[in-house]
């Protein structure tokens, strides 16, 4: 029986990096997870055992932990940061063929300190944790920001009846619920010229305001406005991808008590739950089909 090798990469994943910028007051902080895959000329590894051409992982490491303090204002957004990284993989060691940089960025809030802003005291923000993957070849680079964990809720505004029926179908129609789902967004650049913190913030912007502000009749409709509404906002954006569970909030029946609930009491359900997930894109944007992508975040 023949078999022959397939795809493979390697690297390091989860190096974990935090950068202090001293150089000014106040301080400033960035907190990374950076996580390195390689794919490239690696086949003897696989083969025979020979590790000629194979950059240790350990290595991958060392260049994140190095790269943290080389790179200087690069390094201040994962975006840019993660560019250098992979570009350096690429263009520096002559048997990588692609890099992919998948960074996890943990914002950091300035504390207070006698009615003003502290300027080397910081609490973790945990609310939702930014992204950025950068993927790069040899005359390409894609860059994907994006968020994770963003949970959102709104208590009305949200409605969902008139759906297909079956004998299974058991659902009771509602004009009136609470909507919530914990966000995974993920954003392509056509544009590597970008103020990353800036299209970021504007990013989270545009996702939270319209859903806040969307009059809800699925959460697929809402998907959709929240994703228009990105690309609308900056057209160098040429896709936006989303999973977006559905964090289900169930009325209590209080009847058995005598008490009446009027879409107040809620069990809120962990599992199992539904999952819409989809892809909204610029007309006239690239199509980089799955090569741009986190596999691990969306689809």
């Amino acid at each position: 029986m023949a078999v022959t090798l397939g795809a493979n990469q390697y690297g390091k994943a989860e190096t974990r990096v935090v950068r202090v910028f001293r150089d000014t007051e106040p301080h400033e902080i960035v907190d990374y997870n950076v996580s390195v895959q390689l794919r490239g000329d690696f086949a003897d590894v696989h083969l025979h055992g020979d590790n000629t051409k194979c950059l240790t992982t350990d290595a991958t490491k060392n260049t994140v932990n190095a790269f943290a303090k080389e790179m200087g204002d690069a390094v201040r957004e994962p975006e840019s940061f993660a560019r250098a990284l992979a570009r350096h993989f690429v263009d520096d060691v002559p048997q990588v063929e692609r890099a992919r940089i998948q960074i996890e960025a943990y914002p950091w809030d300035r504390l207070s300190h006698a009615g003003s802003p502290h300027p080397h005291a910081f609490a973790r923000r945990g609310s939702y944790v930014r992204t950025a993957t950068v993927t790069a070849t040899a005359d390409t680079t894609w860059i994907v920001s994006g968020v994770r964990e963003l949970v959102v809720l709104k208590t009305t505004d949200s409605e969902f009846h008139t759906f297909y029926s079956d004998r299974y179908t058991t659902l009771v129609p509602t004009d009136d619920r609470i909507m919530a789902s914990s966000v995974t967004a993920q954003w392509l650049h056509t544009d590597a010229d970008v103020d990353w913190g800036t299209s970021y913030d504007a990013v989270l912007a545009a996702l939270t305001d319209t859903f806040a502000g969307h009059y809800s009749l699925a959460l697929q409709q809402t998907l959709y406005a929240m994703g228009e509404a990105v690309i609308d906002g900056q057209p160098e954006i040429g896709e936006v991808r989303f999973s977006m569970p559905n964090k289900h909030h169930f009325l209590v029946d209080l009847s058995p008590y005598g008490v009446e609930n009027k879409n107040e009491v809620f069990h809120a359900d962990d599992r199992p739950y539904g999952l819409i997930e989809g892809t909204i894109r610029r007309d006239d944007a690239p199509d980089p089909g799955a090569a741009a992508f986190d596999p691990g975040q969306g689809w």
